[in-house]
């Protein structure tokens, strides 16, 4: 898929998976318990859709160690921003298409 195709997909459309594509495509990386907060999720429906995210090969989960505290810190991966920016350009066409 090159930088330009539009494609509508449905692993990023669902709402929070959504979200999460659209925080993560601005930052280099979001800390676990900040995507968490910003989103209202609890701890393991945050963690059951980046595995979805991570399994489709969209994200990327690191682990590191601060102040004696374990963290996990989230990015995209290349394969999914291209999926993301597709999806996002998907959306467009179908909002210009319904001339409203």
């Amino acid at each position: 898929m090159d930088a330009e195709t539009s494609a509508f997909n449905e692993m990023i459309h669902a709402p929070h998976r959504l979200r999460i594509c659209a925080m993560l495509s601005a930052a280099h990386k979001v800390e676990f318990q900040h995507l968490q907060d910003h989103l209202g999720l609890s701890k393991s429906a945050l963690s059951k859709h980046l595995t979805q995210l991570a399994d489709a090969g969209y994200v990327r989960q690191d682990r590191a160690t601060r102040d004696l505290r374990s963290r996990v810190w989230l990015s995209l991966t290349p394969e999914g921003a291209r999926a993301y920016s597709a999806h996002v350009r998907a959306l467009r066409q179908i909002v210009a298409a319904d001339g409203s």
